[in-house]
């Protein structure tokens, strides 16, 4: 039991790492070499796995869950119609909700795991 506690912790992290993959294999058949930067953001999350920090995780954490509540609030303003988006802006509000939702449980996770100790 302790095994699938110890992974079930590290759930949030191979979450962002599958996330940034997949945009990686997006931007890099679209636009070839200049996606390898993106992989840059994969860095922190391997950390976590590899050698656990609290002050990082805190961290990541904090910054994803702002990131995730501007994007739900993009969403709230778009359906009561606040804002006039585009046609593609539109498209890309609508394909991207579950991963918006994603984000925002996997980021209250790590602050969790933060608080509680956990790693």
């Amino acid at each position: 039991m302790k095994t699938v506690i110890k992974f079930t912790n590290l759930v949030p992290y191979l979450y962002f790492l599958s996330v940034i993959a997949y945009w990686f294999t997006a931007v890099n058949r679209r636009d070839g070499m200049s996606a390898y930067p993106i992989l840059l953001f994969g860095i922190p999350f391997l950390w976590q796995i590899i050698r656990p920090s609290r002050k990082l995780n805190f961290s990541l954490g904090i910054v994803f869950v702002c990131l995730s509540s501007y994007l739900i609030m993009a969403y709230i303003s778009n359906a009561l119609s606040i804002l006039n988006w585009s046609e593609s802006a539109q498209q890309l509000l609508f394909y991207s909700g579950v991963l918006v939702i994603g984000n925002f449980i996997m980021s209250l996770w790590i602050i969790r795991n933060s608080i509680k100790k956990v790693f």
